[in-house]
């Protein structure tokens, strides 16, 4: 093996330096940013500001660490949305950019793509409510990702339960079908959606399946909560619809579930997915007990 040039181990030993320089520099913030944060406690905001807005500029400057400073970037956005999230925020004006140069950095950072579009996605006060710009992020995964069929299946829901636009989602979910690797029920997805669009039942199917093949504890999570929530709707349609008949019947409106049982129009009073029993409401509508953990929200 031929020795290296002069020159060429002067280079070699100049990036290393750089690199590791770098490295210190962005270990030796940490501590620092912690006490910013400390310190501007009420006046954080005013401090969340990018100053290089640009994963391609960035790419020039970090000396090939570009997928060291990608996974920087994403743990400034993790930091920033669950910061906000957890202050029940409004805006996430920088969340959209900061996912932008994180997949500069990096574009093959699959979770960047899919968690990102979520925070993107979720309605506020969870989320930041910004479903084009969750698009726009899968759209960029896709053209730099094409074969993987998850981000297929990610921008398919999103154009299903934010945008409503059902046919666009079934023609997504059957694109996406098409990838190597893609599981079967995207094809039969596609086929419930363009046919039924957005009934309850679908819905259902489409998170059970979010559920049972959800790459992190997060998304399952955020599954299993809406799971929750629509068989909660189900389930107050049915009373509803029982307690119509019980006014039917008896001429007057029924004031509790009870009285359903009473009349035989139930077995016994049923409870929601958090284990607390339904209640009529002074509108004589049955609804959810105050204290319950579903959260209807989820479906608006």
């Amino acid at each position: 093996m031929s020795p290296l040039s002069p020159a060429m181990s002067r280079r070699r030993w100049t990036r290393l330096v750089c690199g590791s320089l770098l490295l210190a520099v962005f270990l030796a913030l940490c501590p620092l940013q912690k006490r910013i944060d400390r310190e501007l406690g009420t006046y954080r905001d005013v401090a969340d500001v990018l100053y290089i807005p640009s994963g391609n500029t960035l790419r020039h400057l970090c000396l090939g660490y570009d997928g060291l400073l990608s996974n920087i970037y994403w743990t400034r956005v993790v930091q920033y949305f669950g910061r906000r999230r957890l202050a029940r925020a409004t805006r996430y004006d920088l969340l959209g950019a900061l996912l932008r140069v994180t997949t500069e950095l990096d574009p093959h950072l699959i979770i960047a793509y899919r968690f990102g579009a979520i925070f993107l996605a979720e309605k506020s006060p969870g989320g930041a409510g910004q479903p084009q710009a969750a698009l726009q992020l899968l759209r960029r995964g896709i053209v730099a990702n094409p074969d993987y069929w998850r981000l297929w299946q990610d921008l398919g829901f999103i154009y299903y339960w934010d945008l409503k636009d059902y046919e666009t989602a079934a023609r997504i979910f059957q694109e996406g079908s098409r990838r190597p690797g893609a599981m079967l029920w995207m094809k039969a997805l596609a086929a419930s959606v363009a046919v039924k669009g957005g009934d309850a039942e679908t819905s259902r199917a489409l998170w059970l399946e979010i559920y049972r093949y959800a790459d992190g504890d997060s998304i399952r999570a955020s599954a299993e909560d809406h799971l929750k929530a629509i068989d909660a709707q189900m389930q107050l349609d049915q009373l509803n619809e029982l307690l119509e008949q019980f006014e039917a019947r008896q001429g007057y409106a029924a004031g509790s579930l009870q009285e359903l049982v009473a009349a035989g129009f139930l077995r016994r009073v049923p409870k929601d997915p958090a284990g607390l029993p339904y209640e009529v409401g002074a509108d004589g509508r049955a609804r959810l007990a105050p204290q319950s953990k579903v959260d209807l929200r989820l479906l608006q």
